[in-house]
């Protein structure tokens, strides 16, 4: 683990500023803009994203896949190794994605040193609520108009009914898991989780406040 993060601040020793890189957006194809700062004679362009993780503040804005997941990650490596005792900060608007990139980025917030802060702004959904709730205990919000969906894992497949069955059995070993993740993160009994996440269940900040999903409803930025 020690040389793991001498690798990485080593490595990453070698970039300047202008090298930071968040790609959600690029991974996305949406266009992004850039913030021009001037220290003297020095001006320098940043994108947006790669502005923001110098704070420490990662932006999840889009669906979960293995790129965005791999994107995710490594930025919360990065930010370990430059300052294992300073927080990461993780907005999250996003309707959910795949299960598996999802637990990755799950792990990984929770196998880190830093606390992760976690605030949902416009929708968390699916994996996305997920890794709303994978944020420290006490450190998870959501804007008062932010809302929050949980339900169960979804798929399809086709081939040999053997194949079918392989694939049904996964999607059920997913259902429990998540549901006892949820369990864990909220305090929830299993029987109200599986019985909520049956269907689409949408709650408002309010209610995943309740539902112990987040802690606090922030209606302006903490200082």
């Amino acid at each position: 683990m020690k040389r793991h993060k001498e690798f990485v601040q080593k490595e990453f020793s070698k970039l300047d500023d202008t090298q930071f890189s968040n790609l959600n957006a690029v991974a996305s194809q949406i266009p992004f803009p850039y913030v021009v700062e001037q220290k003297g004679q020095i001006e320098r362009s940043y994108d947006i994203y790669s502005r923001l993780l110098m704070e420490r503040i990662i932006f999840l804005g889009t669906p979960i896949d293995d790129t965005v997941s791999n994107l995710i990650i490594a930025q919360l490596l990065f930010l370990e190794a430059n300052d294992p005792d300073k927080d990461i900060i993780m907005y999250i608007n996003s309707p959910g994605g795949s299960v598996t990139s999802g637990l990755a980025i799950f792990d990984t917030m929770t196998y880190i040193k830093p606390d992760v802060q976690t605030t949902c702004m416009g929708l968390a959904a699916s994996m996305g609520a997920i890794l709303l709730m994978a944020g420290t205990k006490g450190k998870r919000y959501a804007l008062p108009h932010a809302r929050v969906m949980v339900h169960q894992p979804m798929g399809e497949t086709q081939g040999q009914s053997s194949d079918i069955e392989i694939y049904m059995n996964e999607i059920v070993t997913l259902k429990q898991h998540l549901n006892l993740i949820i369990t864990e993160k909220t305090g929830q009994k299993l029987d109200q989780i599986e019985k909520d996440t049956d269907r689409n269940f949408f709650m408002s900040a309010a209610q995943a406040k309740e539902y112990g999903i987040i802690d606090e409803i922030l209606v302006r930025a903490k200082k």
